[in-house]
């Protein structure tokens, strides 16, 4: 399926801004750092692949800094494994001496397994919750003290709004990623001071990318592309961070509020894919 293009959505001017997005191999992560590229903004595509030669995933962070630079725009590709603290400080650094300063920092790298308590080893517990809220975490805390120094700056991540207190069948992904959730939401007050607006986003459907088809999340019919999330993505870094912060975001709501009134060009295929990424935080969504 081709990148969908919406006309009628406004791209905000990211013209002078550096980003710093986890995750940015495929999928989602490389959605967004595309879309960054697209509206101006320079990229530092971190992840942990850097030669897929060896491997059936497509997609290396070297791959995805090229089709930012294609784009018009300067990129440079981290290698960056987020659970370890001392890579995660060191590309930090690297990204603010390459580029003097960033002030879009996007939490996107996560684990997924969806397993109840009993049936998930340990250590696929401790990855899900260190890639996911450790790894946020890591990366926020190294880019605290410089994200306060700049005029407005950008703490975002890609996590579900915490609308409950229980989730039978996937409560370690669940407890992870809410993790991310909480962190995000709490430095919205911590740095409320400071200019610095903390935000969530979450798709309301399933979205293709290699995980929801590893791990059969449905099929075609129930996907969008990830295009949907990195236009959220913009429609947030369009508003102003000093007032916009704190709000644990859906897709489709950003979007409308963007003006956004069909959501058809981002569906696989015919008809609206039903709500499952947010029922599954939230069982009594309803649009």
């Amino acid at each position: 399926m081709d990148t969908p293009r919406l006309d009628a959505l406004e791209t905000p001017d990211l013209s002078g801004s550096t980003a710093f997005v986890t995750g940015t191999t495929r999928g989602i992560g490389k959605e967004i750092a595309l879309a960054l590229a697209e509206a101006g903004a320079n990229v530092v595509s971190t992840g942990k692949t850097v030669d897929d030669s060896d491997s059936d995933l497509e997609g290396t962070i070297g791959e995805t800094a090229d089709a930012c630079r294609e784009r018009g725009v300067d990129s440079l590709a981290v290698q960056l494994d987020v659970r370890d603290e001392a890579a995660v400080e060191a590309a930090v650094e690297t990204a603010i001496d390459e580029f003097g300063e960033v002030d879009i920092v996007i939490n996107n790298a996560s684990a997924i397994q969806l397993a109840n308590v009993a049936d998930l080893p340990t250590k696929r517990f401790d990855l899900l919750n260190d890639v996911n809220a450790r790894g946020s975490y890591l990366v926020a805390r190294a880019f605290l003290p410089h994200l306060r120094e700049q005029d407005g700056a950008w703490l975002l991540a890609n996590a579900p709004p915490v609308t409950t207190d229980r989730a039978p069948g996937k409560a370690p992904y669940a407890w992870s990623k809410l993790g991310m959730s909480f962190l995000t939401l709490s430095l919205a007050e911590e740095l409320a001071a400071d200019d610095v607006g903390c935000n969530t986003f979450w798709p309301v459907t399933a979205i293709d990318t290699r995980a929801t088809r590893y791990f059969g999340l449905g099929t075609e019919d129930d996907w969008r592309h990830p295009r949907i999330v990195a236009d959220t993505v913009l429609g947030i870094l369009s508003r102003d961070p000093a007032e916009f912060t704190g709000e644990a975001l859906y897709d489709e709501d950003v979007l409308r509020e963007a003006g956004v009134e069909s959501f058809a060009p981002y569906n696989l295929t015919e008809g609206d894919p039903a709500p499952t990424s947010a029922q599954m935080f939230d069982e009594s969504f309803s649009r």
